[in-house]
């Protein structure tokens, strides 16, 4: 059975899959591989779905919606006629139409699924997503971000190292990814994004100038008169990234618009696009000319604006030779083949990260009897590469406290009630429990999007478990087991792990068997690596395991007075 690729997009959605030792796209029922997200019904109350909606926006905007995937995992609804629908109700049948596409071109029933969402979109974003996709009829147990995706289409068959940097805009979404690929590696090391900056934002400035210019409100036009404006604008965008001029025209209002006047628009738009990138390089502790390769993705950045803007700010020009408007549709279809485990892929590994913090809601003394509440505590960082597993310590607040509530968010504010609460366990503690009492909380983070906290009374040994998921009720009970199964290892605290526990005791030996400043110094790189253990980031302990193995070895063979 084939697994689909599929590119849930803002503007236009399309579905691939892998044949041999390439990914290859699904034509729609028109031939065509992009097909429109926009969904309508007609007068008899019929979904149409795709290019025939598309027509429909201006002559029928109260029968039709598009650019609902801005708003997945919120609680707007979309009228068409009388009926109102979610954004996730919207994007089904998207994903059932693609669906029916590709099974009528493999001449199959198609049930599974790889789906690319925005690197930025947060856990209930990605769970509307995969309703979305249950709704159509098909399972999805893994979702692949746009960028990464799109940096696997491009480098599927690249043999060079390279560290590349992915600017993916499109309709409604602005995603950053950084990657490194090497020895058949590709491995995310940073992304950054907003889910709210796309193509359709220079739309709207367009169709701001223009009210601006014309002295109308959008308040005084009708449904009809706003959705010419809007096709108008959008085909006035196009217009003018091919160096002409576009036009508006609303009864006796005339609008031109120039390249440079477009320019000169968007430039707050531009503005926004800068704080990502610079997020992104921040996280990955690069620099600019750290960056080989350019990739843009996402159908605004045909836009010459964009295009100018990326070669300025980054001072490389950007790679051209892929078509930003498929790309990540074939890099989801890549990942569906992975998930196969197909054998032209077997030399092919990819590896991804946490795109947002997760952690607890805590308290924080600031004087004897005095408490701040609300206080967001990270446990896994954003940017953290995964599989992962961390742990942190965190005690009771008095004595005779009986129980704890541990309630877990995502996000990156350091108060909890600007970040997004996912779940939440209770601990009931045993009586005469004292003040400060430890509470060792492990999160273990996979990249199927599987969060399990366990939070363990050391007094006790007691432990409660919660496992929280993009997608519940996906896998089953024993699927669930063997994946946590996975992960076991994962758990060890690193300063327990044999293998560190071995290099101290040898640092150890030698420091025993040295004197004057060459104990000193042995007595220096063991603290620093205790330190880098203590971080528990899995990279740094394994580049500072390396040095210290290094270090040890000269030691060994070197005499100091």
């Amino acid at each position: 059975m084939t697994t689909l690729g599929i590119d849930l997009g803002t503007s236009n959605s399309l579905v691939a899959y892998w044949k041999e030792d390439k990914p290859v796209l699904i034509p729609n029922i028109f031939g065509e591989f992009l097909t429109p997200s926009v969904v309508g019904v007609d007068n008899n109350g019929e979904f149409l779905i795709g290019k025939i909606a598309k027509e429909r926006l201006t002559s029928h905007p109260d029968k039709t919606a598009a650019v609902f995937k801005r708003f997945m995992g919120t609680e707007k609804s979309f009228y068409l006629g009388n009926q109102d629908f979610s954004a996730t109700d919207l994007s089904s049948f998207v994903l059932k139409s693609l669906k029916e596409d590709a099974e009528k071109f493999l001449g199959e029933i198609c049930t599974e699924a790889v789906i690319s969402v925005p690197a930025y979109f947060n856990n209930s974003q990605r769970k509307a997503t995969i309703d979305a996709a249950f709704l159509a009829g098909l399972k999805v147990e893994r979702l692949i971000s746009e960028p990464t995706a799109a940096a696997i289409a491009y480098g599927i068959h690249e043999q060079e190292d390279t560290t590349l940097l992915v600017i993916d805009i499109g309709g409604g979404t602005f995603d950053v990814s950084i990657l490194e690929m090497f020895d058949g590696v590709m491995q995310v090391i940073a992304i950054a994004g907003n889910n709210y900056l796309g193509g359709e934002d220079f739309t709207t400035v367009i169709i701001e100038d223009f009210l601006i210019k014309s002295s109308l409100k959008k308040n005084q036009l009708s449904a009809e008169e706003y959705a010419s404006i809007y096709k108008q604008a959008e085909d006035a965008k196009q217009v003018v990234c091919k160096a002409g001029i576009g036009k508006i025209v609303l009864n006796e209002n005339e609008y031109t618009l120039t390249e440079k006047h477009f320019e000169k628009i968007s430039q707050s738009l531009i503005l926004k696009l800068r704080e990502p990138i610079i997020q992104s390089l921040k996280d990955a502790d690069l620099k600019p000319v750290d960056i080989e390769q350019v990739v843009l993705i996402g159908g605004a950045t045909k836009m010459p604006i964009i295009k100018s803007f990326a070669s300025k700010f980054l001072g490389k020009i950007p790679f051209m030779h892929i078509n930003p408007d498929e790309t990540v549709g074939l890099g989801a279809a890549v990942q569906a083949a992975l998930k196969e485990r197909h054998e032209s892929l077997e030399e092919f590994i990819l590896t991804d990260v946490c795109a947002h913090t997760l952690g607890v809601e805590s308290v924080r003394q600031l004087s004897e009897h005095r408490y701040q509440e609300g206080v967001f505590s990270p446990i896994i960082e954003r940017n953290t590469t995964i599989p992962v597993s961390r742990m942190e310590e965190f005690s009771t607040v008095y004595d005779n406290q009986s129980h704890v509530k541990m309630v877990v968010y995502q996000g990156e504010s350091r108060n909890v009630k600007d970040n997004l609460k996912i779940g939440e366990l209770e601990i009931t503690l045993p009586p005469n429990t004292k003040k400060e009492s430890v509470l060792e909380t492990r999160f273990t983070y996979d990249k199927n999007g599987i969060l399990e906290i366990l939070v363990k009374f050391v007094a006790t040994g007691e432990e409660k478990q919660l496992i929280i998921q993009n997608n519940p009720g996906a896998l089953s009970e024993s699927e669930l087991h063997e994946r946590l199964e996975k992960l076991k290892h994962l758990k060890i605290h690193p300063r327990d792990r044999s293998e560190n526990r071995l290099l101290l005791a040898r640092a150890d030996r030698i420091y025993q068997t040295s004197l004057g400043g060459k104990r000193k110094y042995v007595e220096s790189l063991m603290i620093e690596f205790q330190r880098t253990i203590e971080s528990q980031d899995e990279k740094k302990i394994r580049i500072q395991s390396e040095d210290l193995k290094e270090q040890l070895a000269k030691l060994e063979g070197v005499s100091w007075d």
